[in-house]
């Protein structure tokens, strides 16, 4: 049985296959068998088919040995554990496989002994500006560290031409030294069969040679091609660098321009700043949006006058819109005077930590790749996933800036009062720039309460209203003069790489005294890195927050991350214009860290090329002043999910809540402890529960309607909120649930009647 002629191995990864007569007892003796070596390993299987399925045995060359017998035979062992005495059809063919197993060993020993210390080959590449030019670096690291393989196999096909080529040598002087006797034909032969393993050796390493040179020339022309794209990418940049200049340049000649044609009108020859010192002088205070990401205004600062001016013909401005100025920016200090020991000391103590989160290790990837494209609130996900809350408590969140709202009530103007209401808008979201955990999702009917009149005036409630698809309503109402409330319908979608979280529905804010209703929406939630990398979270979309009794309005943009772009990251930007259009407030800041606003002086359209389309406009503002900052996160906020210190109270036991409250659910408890294994358990458990429930409603819906009792078209699941009623939104048209009482007051008595047990 010849064996079929295999092709000469080569190293770096490259296979070597053929049949091996392989030693298997005294009964049978010798039985071929199909050898595959591949990556320093060796592997046989009784027939070519098997190797799909079924491997007989595989052996480690990084610690074989490797002897030979005689002409046919030779041994490989491992040091006891394993033991194959194979036997080649021929000499050559057994040379053959003894080269390619010598040169398997030596660059799986070399390999084991790279992996031993590489732990700092190749430094992790950080999230965000670092990780394109850190996966550049690994792949020229690989690049080498290949090209270095091939050298060292180089030098072992350079060793083993050396030993058979001194063997060679010693035959043919031996032949020379012999007589001619018939020992002759023997010695030829010998001399024969070595320039044969001679001859395949080199064969390998011109092999070898081939590969290293090929691999060489791809990669150099690679370099090529990357070098002269970074070359054509540099000259785009500069020239959009030097475009970037003249517009500068030009904005900059169109505003002294007007600066001085407007200084002249209104001083009428008395003596004032230069232009150069107007532009000057307030140069802190100046703030460009960003030409690629926000294009449709530029502020600028307004000229100092405008502080010493009273309100004239020339400015344009009346005077009911300076006061606002001064009382916004005078208000803080106003409500710094209050006493805080009149309505802002807590009477009780609140808890500032939980227990650390435990370092458990999951495989993400084994359980995402089955839900990509699908909505994650239908697919049951294990609490490792999850932070030791609910849905419910998170939207209770929202409330951690409430004193913005207070300070919103006690505005005389409408315009003012937007400012403080858009800061509140966008505090939401800063309690989420580390929070790459999900919340529980609620079970219908669950509830959870935030009592904070006596510490800060205000409570609110929130409850499960629907669970598909799921809703929750929340309310919440101050002592302070001011309500709050919302219906959410959270709506996400795995992507791969990320994770978009799409809320739903319209957030109300209504102040007593001045009966000023506002309304927003909220933008879309992105985690990236879900694969590989670290988790980050990153919000983007624009806000249209709309007071709709007097019509004032503002646009809020919050700019997406950009690699390329030169703002900072978490851009947030809006203008406040009242029901005519005209622009009074520029907010800027970030959503993660604070929002400052300018009074706008004067507006005017910029640019010169007249098209009314790409013309932007120039807002010119007095100096920006803070509005609102985030709170420092409490200490090891790391270890505790990054949770703010509203949100380490939120799951905090308490008494007198109902049995729906999300303080009672036995799996966020069990996670909260540390204990996932058995969380895991109750969440599948309450799901379990929850389905039943569902499945009982449908069949007394079908009971119903198949009596005449209930109508026709009504839906199969016959939930109905125990705490909200539905009905249609009188502002924007929807249906929407709204808080219909007695909660509270049911909470005063102690009688929880209609309680569903969810739990």
């Amino acid at each position: 049985m010849s064996e079929p002629k295999s092709p000469t191995p080569t190293p770096a990864g490259d296979t070597y296959k053929g049949w091996v007569f392989k030693w298997t007892n005294y009964i049978k003796g010798y039985q071929r068998r199909w050898f595959v070596l591949s990556n320093g390993l060796l592997s046989y299987y009784r027939t070519q088919a098997e190797m799909g399925h079924t491997c007989r045995g595989t052996i480690n060359l990084a610690t074989a040995a490797i002897s030979v017998d005689d002409a046919c035979n030779f041994v490989i062992t491992n040091g006891g554990a394993q033991t194959y005495h194979l036997k080649a059809s021929s000499e050559v063919e057994r040379q053959r496989w003894i080269t390619a197993l010598e040169l398997a060993k030596a660059k799986a020993a070399r390999m084991q002994a790279e992996s031993d210390d590489s732990g700092d080959d190749f430094p992790s590449s950080s999230v965000g500006g670092g990780q394109g030019g850190g996966s550049q670096n690994s792949e020229v690291q690989s690049t080498l560290r290949t090209l270095g393989s091939k050298v060292e196999d180089l030098s072992t096909c350079n060793d083993l031409i050396s030993k058979h080529g001194s063997a060679l040598q010693r035959s043919l002087s031996e032949l020379d030294s012999l007589r001619l006797t018939g020992e002759a034909g023997d010695k030829i032969r010998q001399v024969t069969e070595r320039a044969t393993l001679f001859r395949i050796t080199s064969n390998a390493m011109i092999n070898a040679c081939r590969d290293f040179l090929t691999l060489a020339q791809t990669h150099s022309k690679r370099w090529q091609k990357a070098l002269q794209a970074e070359r054509e990418q540099r000259v785009r940049l500069e020239e959009a660098l030097e475009q970037l200049a003249k517009q500068h340049n030009h904005l900059e000649r169109a505003f002294r321009g007007a600066s001085q044609a407007h200084s002249s009108a209104d001083n009428k020859g008395a003596a004032g700043p230069g232009k150069g010192e107007a532009s000057d002088e307030d140069d802190d205070n100046e703030f460009f949006d960003a030409m690629e990401d926000a294009p449709e205004f530029i502020t600028v600062p307004a000229d100092p006058q405008f502080h010493k001016r009273s309100s004239s013909n020339a400015s344009g401005l009346n005077s009911d819109m300076c006061s606002d100025d001064q009382s916004l920016n005078e208000e803080p200090l106003a409500m710094n005077q209050e006493s805080p020991s009149q309505e802002l000391v807590p009477l009780r103590k609140r808890r500032t930590r939980i227990p650390d989160k435990p370092n458990y290790s999951l495989n993400l990837w084994s359980i995402m790749k089955n839900c990509i494209g699908k909505d994650l609130s239908k697919i049951p996900m294990p609490v490792n996933f999850n932070e030791p809350i609910s849905m419910l408590q998170r939207l209770s969140e929202d409330l951690e800036y409430h004193e913005l709202l207070d300070k919103a009530a006690k505005c005389h103007s409408s315009l003012e009062q937007m400012c403080y209401v858009v800061a509140f808008c966008v505090s939401a979201y800063s309690t989420t720039v580390y929070r790459t955990g999900k919340p529980f999702n609620p079970l219908l009917g669950e509830t959870f309460e935030l009592d904070r009149q006596r510490e800060s005036g205000y409570r609110s409630l929130c409850e499960q209203v629907s669970h598909h698809p799921p809703a929750a309503a929340h309310h919440a109402i101050s002592d302070r003069g001011w309500t709050l409330r919302q219906e959410i319908t959270v709506a996400s979608k795995f992507r791969g790489k990320y994770l978009s979280i799409m809320p739903l529905g319209t957030i109300h804010a209504i102040f007593e005294k001045s009966n000023n209703h506002y309304t927003w929406k909220k933008v879309t939630t992105t985690v990236h890195n879900i694969i590989v990398g670290k988790l980050w979270i990153d919000q983007s979309g624009e806000i249209d927050i709309v007071n709709h009794t007097t019509g004032d309005r503002c646009h809020l943009k919050f700019a997406p991350y950009s690699y390329f772009s030169r703002d900072v990251a978490r851009k947030v930007t809006g203008v406040v214009m009242d029901k005519d259009g005209k622009a009074h407030y520029v907010l800027s800041g970030t959503w993660d860290e604070k929002m400052e606003f300018s009074r706008v002086m004067q507006s005017s359209r910029g640019g010169e090329n007249g098209a009314e389309g790409k013309q932007k406009t120039v807002y010119q503002t007095l100096k920006a002043r803070e509005l609102w900052k985030r709170h420092p996160l409490p200490d090891g906020a790391e270890s505790m999910y990054y949770f703010t210190a509203l949100a380490l109270t939120l799951n905090e036991p308490e008494e007198g809540v109902a049995p729906t409250d999300s303080r009672r659910r036995p799996d966020q408890r069990l996670m909260e402890d540390g204990r996932w294994e058995e969380a895991n358990g109750e969440k599948q458990r309450l799901e379990e529960k929850q389905r039943s429930a569902r499945r009982e409603r449908e069949r007394e819906a079908a009971s119903q309607r198949a009596s005449g009792q209930s109508e026709e078209g009504a839906p199969h699941d016959t939930h109905k909120a125990l705490w909200f009623e539905s009905c249609e939104d009188q502002i924007t048209g929807e249906r929407v649930h709204i808080y219909k009482g007695g909660y509270w007051e049911a909470k005063e008595l102690g009688t929880w009647e209609g309680c569903p047990d969810i739990f």
